[in-house]
């Protein structure tokens, strides 16, 4: 059975979480393991979600998910452009 990935907004909770138990007196990896995750992925989301709220996750990937479309439509303006250019002096 594949193990379910926790959501970016799971992340959030959990670090959350961790800054309590910190608060609490525990260290941070016992704060880790109390949550039930590892370290890695709690240094992992500190530096990807830090400071952010679950409703700022969902604006950020859907600004990285707008930002790739239009790169992409950059690109193909850009490669049609050249093709264009190149037929009007007559490469092809």
């Amino acid at each position: 059975m594949p193990r379910k990935r926790p959501t970016p907004e799971g992340g959030i909770i959990k670090l959350r979480q961790v800054e309590v138990l910190a608060t609490q007196g525990k260290s941070i990896a016992d704060a880790v393991r109390a949550i039930g995750t590892t370290a890695v992925n709690y240094y992992r989301w500190r530096k990807e979600y830090g400071g952010l709220k679950p409703d700022q996750v969902n604006k950020l990937k859907k600004l990285e998910a707008q930002n790739v479309q239009l790169r992409q439509a950059v690109f193909d303006l850009t490669l049609d452009k050249m093709i264009l250019s190149g037929a009007a002096h007559g490469n092809f």
